[in-house]
């Protein structure tokens, strides 16, 4: 019987997770876009103080229940489900800022787990712009990638680097990944762990 693979793609901002998640979903993937770039846009619409660069914490709680609204929307489905980035990315962006991580954000993660194998981009300047939503210079992208790796870690999360490439490479890329990790449990071998 079918059970939902729940994978993380993640990385710091402008790395390509997006275009990324857009060609998974293209090829029949089950795909969760980024929580915090549409609350963004919509926080901004509204006039709401409640940012990123004005009100971390407020913003990450409003992140976390967004994610928790989309991991549930997954319950019903069978298969491969993509996130463009999962509950410990706020746990990474919180401590990036240097701001508690209330037990609520750990809780939330015990409560609706992914899969242990996580994609990670890695910094990409050739790619990087900023946008609307994406404030942070290149060397602040880097620095929030160094934490999101060492938080994933820490969570115990095996981290496999998706190497700078066409987007049609990095999806096949992800493909084989993950289908070498089927062939290879329960554990997943010759995989490029960081």
């Amino acid at each position: 019987m079918n059970t939902t693979e729940r994978y993380i793609i993640t990385g710091g901002p402008g790395a390509g997770k997006t275009s990324l998640l857009h060609a998974l979903a293209d090829a029949g993937y089950f795909c969760s876009q980024e929580a915090s770039r549409r609350l963004i846009a919509e926080l901004v619409a509204t006039g709401s103080d409640c940012l990123p660069w004005i009100n971390l914490s407020g913003f990450a709680e409003k992140v976390l229940d967004r994610m928790i609204d989309s991991y549930k929307q997954t319950t019903a489905y069978t298969g491969t489900t993509f996130f463009d980035r999962g509950i410990p990315d706020i746990i990474a962006y919180l401590k990036a800022a240097a701001l508690p991580v209330h037990d609520r954000y750990y809780t939330a993660l015990q409560h609706h787990p992914y899969q242990p194998l996580v994609f990670i981009l890695p910094p990409w300047q050739a790619i990087y712009v900023n946008d609307a939503e994406r404030w942070q210079t290149f060397d602040e992208a880097v620095h929030l990638y160094i934490n999101i790796r060492e938080t994933y870690k820490a969570l115990g999360f095996t981290l496999v680097e998706v190497p700078p490439a066409n987007i049609h490479n990095r999806v096949n890329f992800i493909r084989e990944t993950i289908n070498q990790q089927h062939a290879n449990k329960p554990h997943p071998g010759g995989l490029a762990q960081l």
